[in-house]
């Protein structure tokens, strides 16, 4: 592992397993349209363009399957009271989406998808640990410009970039120096508006702050059309953006906090 940077990708996907296809209620237009407005366009391409020598815990199935950044325990997860839980039954206009499945086909989704996931992202954070003492999770995201009926939070400033902390795993140095980047580059930032937070193992979660960890939520307004499909050419503008950003972690050692 060439530096102690570990990328979490867990909403690109739009892959629904085609065995599972049967249990969405939706026709295959609504699912389509469903899909659009719930995926975080091209941020696999993105993030891995702008941090090639990172390995990745890319989630490979659409977060209508299983969602992995949700905790697997609804009782725990604030979503779950909009029926998007870890397997979500609503959609994003509150929708119904599926029947809630029983606690047998619930496991199985657990196990085939949402363990095996957590599972690699903790393998490559522990081998950061252990080649480096230390470790960065960038979480990488994208979020739609106006706000859709499922948020929790949809008065919340929308800027175009996001940045999600924890009050463990965040240090004020990281994120200020991120925060600092993007605004020279002419971006707005907003910490945990829309969204918050940011993923860190449990095995580490408020146990090692050797373990920091920052969400990047990207507006898709700088890089998604209308119709959902991706500018290659606006892409390229904020895989440059972020590329800065890394660039000027590793220039100021992001480590030493």
């Amino acid at each position: 592992m060439q530096y102690p940077l570990v990328l979490h990708i867990p909403h690109a996907s739009t892959e629904i397993p085609p065995d599972l296809r049967d249990t969405f209620l939706l026709s295959e237009q609504e699912l389509q349209v469903e899909i659009n407005r719930i995926t975080d366009h091209a941020t696999d391409l993105i993030f891995q363009q702008a941090f090639p020598a990172a390995p990745a815990a890319v989630f490979p199935i659409s977060r209508l399957v299983v969602d992995p950044e949700r905790f697997c325990d609804d009782s725990k997860e604030p979503m779950n009271s909009v029926g998007m839980g870890v397997i979500y039954t609503r959609g994003t206009l509150r929708q119904k989406l599926r029947e809630a499945p029983s606690p047998l086909a619930r496991q199985r989704l657990l196990d085939q998808f949402y363990h095996p996931h957590h599972r690699k992202l903790e393998e490559i954070v522990d081998q950061a640990l252990e080649e480096h003492d230390r470790c960065l999770i960038i979480d990488g995201h994208s979020f739609p410009s106006t706000a859709l009926p499922y948020e929790l939070n949809a008065e919340a400033a929308r800027p175009d970039f996001c940045l999600g902390t924890d009050d463990f795993h965040t240090a004020e140095k990281l994120v200020g120096m991120v925060e600092s980047e993007f605004q020279r580059l002419g971006y707005s930032t907003v910490r945990n508006e829309p969204f918050s937070g940011t993923i860190v193992p449990l095995k580490h979660c408020r146990k090692d702050q050797r373990v920091q960890s920052l969400m990047i939520e990207i507006n898709r307004k700088l890089y998604v059309k209308e119709d959902n499909s991706v500018d290659r050419a606006s892409l390229q503008k904020v895989v440059f953006a972020l590329d800065s950003v890394r660039e000027k972690l590793a220039e100021n050692d992001f480590f030493a906090f």
